[in-house]
């Protein structure tokens, strides 16, 4: 019942799309940048982190990108 009230933000959907998108960019500049200089042992200076971090990034992304763009495909379900 709470989720049809959800229907007055929709006027402010290209908002939040537009937040959404800024924050992305910042997540995958942060992420493809030329890493900065760390002291051994911290956890910027394990490869495996940045890769999964990468990955976890791409899911995330790939998923919003879906939700995000759900109003120009929502007429296909019903």
């Amino acid at each position: 019942a709470w989720g049809s009230r959800l229907v007055a933000l929709e006027v402010y959907q290209p908002y939040f799309v537009a937040a959404a998108l800024a924050f992305f960019g910042y997540a995958f500049f942060k992420l493809y940048r030329r890493p900065e200089d760390c002291a051994p042992g911290e956890v910027c200076a394990i490869p495996v982190v940045r890769w999964r971090q990468r990955v976890i990034f791409w899911v995330v992304a790939a998923a919003a990108g879906a939700l995000m763009a759900f109003p120009l495909y929502a007429t296909l379900f019903y």
